[in-house]
């Protein structure tokens, strides 16, 4: 009886820490894409505290943040929420300048290259 009891818990235990784990790294996957979408974009600019940077700049500038954020980032809200969205010293909106002069929020662009990633990936 014990014996059923203790591999009954340890069954209950993986199947959590397995729905954990893919949980974090499809949340990973979503963050990754989101970076990745600046970073192959060809030709614009992303515009931080008033300063333009390219594209591959400005993919390692969100890495950075996304790591020095640790824990306080679970999700791909959270990334664009603490990393993607604004200038955490300033405060000020991050802008993508596009190839063709439009100019938009940060924020903006990643909420709908989440959107794509989720029809893409269901």
């Amino acid at each position: 009886m014990k014996k059923k009891i203790t591999l009954l818990l340890m069954v209950i235990f993986l199947l959590v820490v397995t729905s954990a784990y893919a949980q974090d790294s499809r949340e990973a996957a979503k963050i990754q894409h989101l970076i990745a979408s600046v970073e192959t974009l060809k030709g614009a600019k992303f515009i931080r505290n008033g300063s333009e940077y390219d594209a591959r700049l400005a993919a390692d500038h969100l890495r950075l943040k996304f790591k020095n954020a640790g824990k306080r980032v679970r999700t791909a809200e959270d990334f664009i929420k603490y990393c993607g969205s604004k200038s955490s010293i300033t405060g000020k909106a991050y802008l993508i300048r596009l190839t063709d002069g439009t100019t938009v929020k940060a924020e903006l662009f990643f909420r709908k290259k989440l959107l794509t990633f989720a029809k893409d990936n269901p």
